[in-house]
């Protein structure tokens, strides 16, 4: 497309257009929470382009995923509620309280510093906001991807001083969960064996915290690998007339270790 440059202020226009009267009808039947899910997606799809290197898809999906910020104040903006500019107001005041070492006199001269007190300034706010949700005592959002949150929730006990002190301490109760999900397993109790599983997915998730990794984005990458394995492997099989379905299973991992020989 081309055209004039357009800027945020076009952008909202464009969206207060669609949700007047003789705009877009499906636009007009929306509400915040029936977004949720879109803006939920949105921000997937953003990290996978991240992901990938694809800068073309991540502009296009940082445009996505302000059309939701837009689209979502536009909304309550119509209802009386609050605009796009309160919401701007909101996060410059918390980005200004929370940089104490920048706007004011406090001192941080490395990220580990800042973190730490980026956490227990936003501690002191919540604070203030409400009790100790008995559900929720950690005050992480319950929609994240299970492995992010499981992450999140051990850098949070990590601030109280409930963590382990060490890459391989995790490693071993890795090793401790994997013993007792065996042993579940063993005893032919399904239940067990999938609560125990879960105790192993979140320690692992705890492991990549202490790798100074990403749990959900290590997750994503095994997943790409995987899908680019199976690929091939489709490919190498058509290309001997092999109908993948029917071979053996000695036969098949054959075909997978050739793959994954094979440079990426």
């Amino acid at each position: 497309m081309t055209g004039p440059r357009r800027n945020l202020k076009d952008l909202i226009e464009i969206m207060e257009r669609l949700l007047a009267p003789g705009g877009c009808p499906w636009d007009r039947e929306q509400t915040p929470k029936s977004l949720t899910p879109f803006a939920i997606e949105e921000a997937h799809e953003l990290a996978e382009a991240i992901e990938r290197g694809d800068l073309d898809g991540t502009k296009e999906e940082l445009g996505d995923l302000l059309l939701q910020v837009v689209f979502h104040t536009c909304l309550t903006k119509r209802d009386g509620k609050f605009d796009l500019g309160d919401v701007i107001q909101r996060i410059c005041e918390k980005l200004v309280h929370r940089h104490p070492h920048v706007f004011g006199d406090q001192i941080a001269e490395t990220a580990d510093e800042v973190l730490k007190n980026w956490n227990e300034i936003k501690g002191k706010e919540k604070a203030k906001k409400i009790l100790v949700n008995v559900d929720n005592p950690l005050g992480i959002p319950k929609t994240l991807p299970a492995l992010q949150r499981s992450q999140k929730i051990g850098d949070k006990t990590k601030n109280l001083k409930f963590d382990w002190a060490s890459p391989q301490e995790v490693l071993n109760k890795v090793e401790e969960e994997f013993g007792e999900l065996k042993q579940a397993f063993a005893s032919g109790n399904k239940e067990h064996t999938l609560e125990e599983l879960g105790d192993v997915f979140f320690v692992l998730a705890q492991l990549a915290r202490h790798l100074k990794g990403e749990a959900e984005s290590i997750a994503r990458a095994a997943n790409r690998k995987f899908e680019s394995r199976f690929s091939k492997l489709l490919e190498l099989a058509k290309s001997r007339n092999l109908k993948i379905e029917t071979l053996s299973v000695w036969e098949k991992e054959k075909l997978w270790q050739e793959v994954k020989k094979l440079k990426s």
